[in-house]
């Protein structure tokens, strides 16, 4: 499939790259608000870019941060994880609620692809001002438009078009939005 990525979860830089997320995200999670600049050097250093502004909060966890590109005034809120396995592209002014999962990562449906530990991954891309409710799950190689709400619970598995609410799962279009 068109930007699929194979790869080997065991191989040792896949492990590597893992490794260095967790030792990151860790740091990141144990710090109090008011270290705003440790925060922001260690957001740099984790992800691939971040904009102005951006605020994380504890039980954040990505599979390796590099992958990640944010936009500025990004939030994610309590126990968001990011598998970031191929790209995940995110926008300006996105917020992410309470136990949010995107992942760009899967595994083959046929036992022996498991057996020889491969996973595959896809991109992820959020465009502009987009609300990913409480417990939402964002499925690899999904497209979300701008000014989209995901309501919380869903799970997104097809690409959705801008000014769109979505709920349900699979997630559904509810309504449009202005």
């Amino acid at each position: 499939m068109q930007n699929e990525r194979i790869y080997d979860m065991w191989d040792a830089a896949e492990a590597a790259d893992k490794k260095r997320a967790i030792r990151l995200c860790e740091k990141l999670n144990v710090l109090l608000p008011e270290a705003e600049e440790e925060r922001l050097a260690i957001m740099k250093e984790l992800f691939g870019s971040i904009g102005e502004h951006p605020s994380i909060m504890p039980g954040f966890h990505c599979d390796t941060g590099k992958n990640i590109q944010i936009g500025k005034n990004f939030l994610a809120n309590y126990n968001v994880s990011i598998l970031d396995r191929a790209p995940v592209v995110i926008g300006d002014t996105v917020m992410l609620a309470p136990n949010v999962v995107i992942t760009t990562a899967s595994h083959p449906m046929e036992a022996e692809g498991r057996r020889k530990h491969l996973g595959i991954a896809k991109p992820v891309t959020i465009g502009n001002d987009v609300w990913i409710g409480a417990n939402a799950v964002i499925l690899p190689g999904v497209t979300i438009g701008n000014n989209v709400v995901v309501a919380a619970g869903a799970v997104v598995r097809e690409d959705i078009p801008d000014n769109t609410l979505v709920a349900g799962v699979p997630a559904r279009r509810i309504k449009a939005l202005s």
